[in-house]
C-alpha cells in the first residue's frame, strides 16, 4: 500500500504541469489575438487617412474649376494703307490667332463671340469668334481675319503723330462665355476675358509688340 501511495504523487505533479502549459497557451493566444486586432485597427486607420488624402487632392485639383485663358497668339498684317500726317488715316487687314487655354480636367464649351479692335478707345474693327470647344487640359487655336480702318475716327490728334513716327497702336478686347463640364457631372459657367495691345510698324508691316492680359 505504501508503494502504491508513493506512485500517486508524480501523477499529480504531471497534472500540475499540464494545467500550467494550458494556461500559458491560453495567455499567448489571447495576446496574439490582441496584437492582431491592433494591427487590423492600424491598417484601417491608415487606409482611412490615405482615402482622405486622395479625396482632398481630387477636390483641390480635378474638381476645382478654373477660368480658361483667352489670348491673341500671333497677329500678322496682311495689307495696310496709311495716309499722311496732314491727312491721317489707315486701313488694314489683320490675321490673328485666338487661343483658348483650358486648364480644367473637363472640356470648356464656349458660345459665339466677337473680338473688338480699337484705336484711342474708339472701335475701328471687329471679327467673329465662332462657338467651339476646348478639350480638357488643352489649348484651342482659331484663326480670325479682321478689317481695321479709321473711318469712324474724328479729329484724333494722336493719329497724326503716330503716322509721323511710322507706328500705330491698337487694342483688342473679347469676352468668351461658356460652360466647363467635369466628368459629365459637375457643370459651371465661366467667362474668359482678353485685353491686348499691339504696336504696328507701318514701314515693315509687322507687329512690334503684342501684350495680352
Amino acid at each position: 500500500m505504501a508503494e502504491r501511495d508513493q506512485q500517486v504523487y508524480p501523477l499529480a505533479q504531471a497534472n500540475g504541469h499540464a494545467k500550467s502549459d494550458v494556461e500559458s497557451a491560453t495567455v499567448q493566444s489571447a495576446e496574439l489575438r490582441r496584437k492582431k486586432k491592433i494591427k487590423c485597427f492600424a491598417y484601417i486607420a491608415a487606409f482611412a487617412v490615405f482615402q482622405t488624402i486622395i479625396i482632398l487632392v481630387f477636390a483641390l485639383t480635378v474638381m476645382r474649376i478654373k477660368t480658361p485663358d483667352v489670348k491673341l497668339g500671333t497677329v500678322t498684317v496682311e495689307t495696310i494703307n496709311v495716309g499722311t500726317a496732314a491727312s491721317p488715316s489707315f486701313s488694314m487687314r489683320l490675321i490673328a490667332q485666338v487661343t483658348v487655354k483650358n486648364k480644367n480636367f473637363g472640356h470648356y464649351k464656349f458660345d459665339e463671340s466677337t473680338a473688338t479692335f480699337s484705336y484711342g478707345g474708339m472701335k475701328v474693327g471687329e471679327a467673329l469668334i465662332p462657338k467651339g470647344r476646348a478639350k480638357a487640359r488643352k489649348t484651342r487655336r482659331m484663326t480670325i481675319a479682321v478689317d481695321v480702318n479709321s473711318n469712324g475716327l474724328s479729329g484724333n490728334s494722336g493719329l497724326s503723330s503716330e503716322i509721323s513716327r511710322g507706328m500705330l497702336t491698337l487694342s483688342s478686347h473679347t469676352k468668351l462665355s461658356g460652360k466647363v463640364t467635369v466628368m459629365k457631372v459637375m457643370k459651371k459657367r465661366k467667362t474668359a476675358e482678353m485685353n491686348c495691345t499691339m504696336t504696328i510698324n507701318v514701314a515693315s508691316r509687322s507687329i512690334q509688340n503684342l501684350n495680352c492680359q
